[in-house]
């Protein structure tokens, strides 16, 4: 049985047994393998109505993710969200997105219709 919770340092990780925030294993974790292609797309659906552009298949580490997703928002003034790998940017910017991340190197395709 291994120690979950401290009540000195908080959770703890199972796999290196340091608190969460010491964890080691945790960062050398590499970056989600994905088939290099940057999928671009918009949804409404279980949004309220609200129409949102999704970038997905990025294969970057989160903070260089969190770093990207700054840059798009900014670029479309608009608001938004990295969650889960996938960053999510207020309103309909499909076509203002994909030329900035094609010239950042990327190969992106326009996902959905």
């Amino acid at each position: 049985m291994s120690l979950v919770y401290s009540t000195d340092s908080g959770r703890m990780c199972p796999a290196c047994r340091r608190p969460k925030a010491d964890c080691i294993c945790g960062r050398a974790r590499p970056a989600p393998a994905g088939d290099g292609v940057v999928r671009v797309s918009r949804e409404k659906k279980g949004r309220g109505g609200k129409t949102v552009t999704l970038v997905r298949g990025l294969a970057l580490a989160p903070d260089q993710l969190a770093v990207l997703g700054r840059q798009l928002k900014t670029a479309c003034g608009s608001g938004g969200t990295v969650a889960d790998g996938v960053i999510e940017i207020q309103g309909d910017h499909v076509e203002r997105v994909m030329p900035l991340l094609q010239a950042k190197g990327f190969v992106v395709k326009r996902a959905g219709g």
